[in-house]
């Protein structure tokens, strides 16, 4: 007797029209001549998400093992991904090559899925180089996103038979009349509602449950997002219950919706009750991070909300804020879905484009080869002096591993960037004046123990040097990348440029500070530094006060880290650089007790072997200057001490 599944399962395969020849393409993945990698991309709403289900339903009933993995819950990073696939085969974290392993046994044809691939960019050519040749030849990768691969994907020595890129198109005229009949609609409102989406899937899904509403046939004609911004507003206008279109909105700022985020976003609404509504809209799924609402229609809602309801839109995003503050400060276990969730809130297109960058993809930027030798040293020649181009080409000659390249559509070199740690290269500092400079600002000014600094030597790109380019820009995603792969331990970044002038506004809302003491001559030229200094929470809390300033949101009314200063009833007080570390930590951990060791490695810049009443003294400067409101820093007898939250 078949299963209520099985019912499903064929009720599924039966609505499905269309996407024959992709399917395919995605199927021949199973074929031991198959290609090792499928690229599936399209514009949002295209039917990818779909196609996936239909493709997994059709691997899994051909013997295959399918293991998808929604990317916007991964941190984009190896790590990160090692990690999810632990999970996904069933074991603890182990290295790539266990990992490796592992996927190759747990199944005879497996296919793993990287699902909204856009947001996984960061990871592209480390998969590419390092994890697709290490995976068993019983093993194929499937990216689907929203963007199309980068050319080293067809271009690359090898690689050439083994990828392939699929594109998601509209549907066209007579497999739209065929979902639009499948779905009960009658042939004249079907063709007119075929007319008015244009074969675009999720405009047609979104149309079938408006069907019958003389609006929309009132609608002209649109392409992509435009049409689906129109039938999601009138969707949502046709909704009669104020508290589903209540909590739709809620839903269309943020990335992802669990309960303790509708609780926290709606607190006169059940969380549960909100969950179901929710549930039940055709454009929601659910996966295991909680509910996803569609992000196109996402998207439109959340700008016809802001354009209506700016206040509205402001507090909603503000919650959230501080829901995701509270699971940063008690030691979330999904701390990247945390900080990705945090990202979302930021509209700041500088930050959101370096982690999330959207559009075409038109570099890719991978470790630099030994014969991309002649390219960087012509790049250095033509930008650089004799003397200012001797450091650099002494960095590539000893140590190329620092060098990452940029590379074009035809796979040349275009621009590169040198990085690194400065522990690690101790031995060749001593050569490069602009080195040495910020060596001695970490004497005068060192990091805390178990952080550590990142030294951006120098970017160029073969027509525009250091200038802002497309090539600058994709070293500057790729090195945020680096950030996230050093966070916690991650303090500083120092950089130089000859022209910081081009930089400063974006520099300047980042927190990169200029350090005049560092400006170093070089052959007559001079050059800059700038220095950012992430704070005692590392890339977490750098992150999470962009956004905090963005939103306007102080939990204490107390401190304005962009200014590094007190505010306490419309008036300031300016703070020492130790006062605000521990002030901001305190702020970052609210309402928990914060022993003094904790304060002493996170905040001060040296060792401590002894006692610990240096942070006595600072407190008791911070307690002075918050006069009427010093009760707010609480002794915790034999811990060290608590911000009180202040109601």
């Amino acid at each position: 007797m078949p299963q209520v599944k099985d019912l499903l399962d064929r009720r599924f395969a039966r609505d499905f029209v269309g996407r024959e020849e992709e399917l395919s393409f995605l199927l021949h993945t199973l074929e031991p001549d198959g290609p090792l990698v499928v690229h599936l991309y399209g514009i949002p709403g295209s039917g990818k998400s779909t196609l996936l289900d239909v493709f997994g339903q059709r691997a899994r009933a051909a013997g295959a093992t399918v293991l998808r993995l929604d990317c916007r819950g991964i941190e984009p990073t190896a790590a990160g991904l090692l990690s999810e696939l632990s999970v996904a085969t069933g074991g603890a974290t182990g290295t790539l090559e266990e990992i490796a392993l592992r996927l190759g046994r747990v199944g005879s044809r497996v296919v793993v899925v990287l699902d909204t691939y856009e947001v996984f960019r960061l990871m592209d050519s480390w998969l590419r180089q390092v994890f697709v040749p290490l995976l068993p030849d019983n093993v194929r990768l499937v990216l689907c996103g929203r963007e199309g691969p980068v050319t080293s994907w067809f271009s690359a020595a090898g690689w050439r038979g083994f990828f392939k890129a699929v594109q998601l198109d509209c549907l066209d005229q007579r497999t739209a009349m065929m979902y639009l009949t499948r779905a009960g609609v009658p042939p004249e409102q079907a063709r007119c509602l075929e007319g008015l989406c244009r074969g675009h899937p999720l405009a047609l899904t979104l149309a079938v449950s408006l069907q019958g509403s003389e609006r929309t046939m009132a609608l002209s004609a649109g392409i992509g997002q435009r049409i689906i911004e129109e039938l999601s507003r009138l969707y949502v206008s046709d909704i009669s219950d104020p508290q589903t279109r209540l909590v739709l909105e809620a839903a269309s700022v943020v990335r992802r919706v669990t309960l303790p985020l509708l609780g926290a976003m709606l607190p006169d609404a059940s969380p549960l009750d909100a969950q179901e509504r929710l549930r039940a809209l055709p454009f929601v799924q659910a996966d295991r991070e909680g509910l996803l609402v569609h992000d196109a229609v996402r998207d439109a809602l959340a700008l016809t909300l802001r354009a209506r309801n700016p206040q509205g839109y402001g507090s909603y995003r503000r919650k959230a804020y501080r829901h995701f503050m509270s699971g940063l400060r008690t030691g979330t276990p999904d701390l990247w879905r945390c900080i990705a969730d945090l990202l979302y809130l930021l509209e700041n297109p500088v930050v959101r484009e370096a982690f999330f960058p959207s559009g075409a993809q038109e570099y890719a930027v991978e470790p630099a080869l030994p014969q991309d030798e002649p390219a960087i040293l012509e790049i250095i020649d033509r930008h650089e002096t004799q003397a200012t181009a001797r450091p650099l080409v002494q960095w590539w000659t000893r140590a190329r591993e620092t060098f990452m390249v940029t590379r074009d559509r035809s796979d040349k070199a275009v621009g590169f960037y040198c990085a690194f740690d400065p522990a690690r290269y101790a031995r060749l500092q001593g050569e490069d004046p602009v080195v040495r400079a910020w060596l001695g600002h970490l004497d005068q000014h060192p990091v805390p123990r178990r952080q550590g600094s990142l030294f951006l030597r120098r970017w160029l790109a073969a027509e525009t040097g250091e200038a802002p380019s497309a090539v600058q820009a994709a070293c500057w995603v790729d090195l945020k990348r680096k950030y996230l792969e050093l966070r916690p331990h991650l303090r500083r970044v120092y950089l130089t440029l000859r022209d910081l002038a081009p930089y400063a506004a974006v520099a300047q809302r980042l927190g990169f500070e200029i350090l005049p003491a560092c400006a170093v001559q070089v052959g007559g030229e001079a050059y800059s530094t700038a220095m950012l200094d992430f704070g005692p929470s590392s890339v977490d809390g750098w992150l999470a006060r962009l956004v905090a300033s963005e939103l306007g949101v102080d939990e204490q009314g107390l401190l304005d880290s962009a200014a590094r200063e007190l505010v306490l009833n419309g008036k300031r007080a300016s703070l020492s650089r130790l006062e605000f570390g521990v002030m901001e930590y305190l702020q970052m951990h609210i309402g928990q007790a914060v022993p003094r060791i904790d304060l002493l490695e996170n905040v001060w810049e040296q060792s401590y072997d002894g006692g610990s009443n240096v942070v006595d003294v600072v407190i008791r400067a911070l307690r002075k200057k918050l006069g009427d409101r010093a009760s707010v820093i609480e002794t915790v007898q034999g811990v060290g001490y608590r911000l009180r939250r202040e109601i």
